[in-house]
């Protein structure tokens, strides 16, 4: 089973819920300037270097300078297992990492996390709207991945000002790689059916710090993600 990995292991399952007040604790010390950490990588709460990986939750995010997870949780070395790529996109090489920590290291939380004035997302808007051509194959493939969502955004709410269709463009796509990772992982399917793991969504403001989480209630054909803001 794929619980297996982590009981042989020895690792001390964190349940998905104690994981998510963890996060949602962490960024609110980070938010109100009350850190408890020096560095992301402080080792105050370890005896010594970590030999194992235990990390409680998984977070897929941007590679964003500006958004580096173990930062705007307040965690340190060792806490979460962080996987960033432009735009937080869900490839192949990023749900496999997702496996690998959830199967390997028992972790039962993941946070897909987007942020407000995303790059990628300006990127792909104006790809859509534009139709210019990239200089970068490479590049095309993740503006290529986003596409659908910005092109869904600009079609149902051309009317909107920028910074709104930014808004929703950057929520779609979280729940998009959302879906990607829950619908398109047999491993990651097994565990939310049958050991206890959540996907979330989260998404971060650059300008006041906090991160406003999305709560997954259920999925179904018709309408695989529905989610509400948790505001707490």
């Amino acid at each position: 089973m794929a619980s297996d990995s982590w009981a042989a292991s020895g690792v001390t399952l964190v349940s998905a819920q104690v994981a998510l007040e963890r996060l949602r604790d962490g960024n609110h010390r980070f938010a109100s300037g009350n850190t408890i950490r020096k560095t992301p990588f402080d080792h105050t709460c370890h005896s010594g270097p970590i030999a194992d990986q235990e990390p409680f939750a998984i977070v897929l995010g941007c590679s964003d300078s500006r958004v580096p997870a173990e930062t705007v949780f307040d965690q340190g070395l060792g806490d979460l297992f962080v996987v960033r790529v432009a735009g937080n996109i869900a490839f192949a090489s990023q749900i496999g990492s997702v496996e690998l920590a959830a199967e390997r290291f028992g972790a039962r939380l993941v946070v897909v996390l987007g942020h407000s004035d995303c790059g990628a997302i300006a990127a792909a808007l104006e790809q859509v709207e534009h139709s210019s051509q990239s200089r970068s194959p490479s590049l095309d493939k993740i503006i290529a991945y986003l596409q659908p969502t910005a092109r869904a955004a600009l079609a149902l709410n051309s009317q909107l000002k920028r910074d709104e269709l930014m808004r929703l463009a950057v929520r779609a796509n979280i729940l998009t790689a959302m879906g990607h990772l829950k619908f398109g992982s047999n491993i990651l399917t097994h565990l939310i059916e049958n050991d206890g793991l959540i996907i979330v969504g989260a998404e971060y403001s650059l300008r006041t710090g906090k991160v406003r989480f999305l709560k997954d209630l259920q999925g179904s054909s018709e309408c695989p993600l529905r989610i509400v803001v948790d505001n707490k």
